[in-house]
C-alpha cells in the first residue's frame, strides 16, 4: 500500500489532468508542458465571462483613430494609368521597359542550346540598370496616396 506521500502525489497528479501513462516528464519539472487540465478550466471559464476583469490598454493615452488617420480610406482614383507628365515619370516609364526587356530576354536566353557569356552579362546588366535607376525616379512618399503619415500602406 502506498503511503500518504505518494498516495498526495498521486492525487495532485490526477487533478493536473496528466495521467500517469502519458506523462512525459516522469516526474521532472512540468514548465514547458501544456496541462490539459489548466487549459479545460480556462476555457471554462472564459465560456461563463468569470475569468478575471475585462483587459484594457496599459500602454499609455490611448487617442482617437480619427485624429492619427490623415489619408483618406475610401480612396478610389478612377484614372489609376495616368500618362506621364514629367521628366521624372518618363525615366520611370523607361526603367520599367527595361526591367521587363531584360526579362523577356533572360527567358529567350535560358531556352537558347548555347549561352554565349557575354549574351547572359548584357542582359544581367540591363536588369541592374533597370532596378537601380528605380530609386533615382521614385517620387516622394509623401505624394503617394496610398500610405499614410507613418509610411505604411493603406
Amino acid at each position: 500500500m502506498p503511503n500518504r506521500r505518494e498516495r498526495r502525489a498521486q492525487a495532485k497528479a490526477n487533478r493536473r489532468g496528466v495521467p500517469s501513462q502519458y506523462d512525459q516528464t516522469q516526474g521532472r519539472g512540468r514548465s514547458g508542458m501544456i496541462d490539459e487540465y489548466q487549459l479545460q478550466q480556462k476555457s471554462i471559464r472564459l465560456q461563463e465571462g468569470t475569468d478575471g476583469k475585462e483587459w484594457k490598454p496599459s500602454g499609455g493615452n490611448v487617442e482617437e483613430t480619427e485624429t492619427l488617420l490623415t489619408t483618406n480610406p475610401n480612396y478610389s482614383n478612377p484614372k489609376m494609368f495616368k500618362a506621364p507628365h514629367s521628366v521624372r515619370q518618363w525615366f520611370r516609364v523607361g526603367s520599367w521597359t527595361l526591367i521587363a526587356l531584360a526579362i523577356i530576354a533572360f527567358f529567350v536566353v535560358m531556352w537558347l542550346p548555347s549561352h554565349p557569356m557575354w549574351l547572359i552579362a548584357t542582359v544581367s546588366g540591363v536588369f541592374i540598370v533597370g532596378v537601380v535607376s528605380l530609386f533615382f525616379t521614385a517620387g516622394n512618399s509623401k505624394d503617394n496616396p496610398n500610405l499614410d503619415q507613418n509610411g505604411t500602406a493603406v
